[in-house]
């Protein structure tokens, strides 16, 4: 079960990578780095939560936000 939810929330991830790279324009390194400091990813990485269950576009809108405004929506 555990592994199932880190495969899940790796793949999300991944999109979530490709799209800060297509919406801010940056590399990947930089996408990477916004991602895995970000208070949303913390929230996706807790299983207590259940924002893994959510698709990646739904959790971009709370990254997006974050981004922006400096703390998430």
């Amino acid at each position: 079960m555990i592994q199932d939810i880190q495969f899940q929330i790796e793949c999300l991830a991944a999109e979530l990578t490709e799209m800060l790279m297509a919406e801010y324009g940056w590399g990947i390194r930089r996408a990477l780095d916004e991602l895995y400091t970000s208070q949303t990813f913390a929230k996706l990485n807790d299983p207590e939560c259940g924002l893994y269950y959510q698709g990646a576009v739904y959790i971009f809108q709370f990254l997006k936000s974050e981004i922006e405004t400096g703390k998430p929506e």
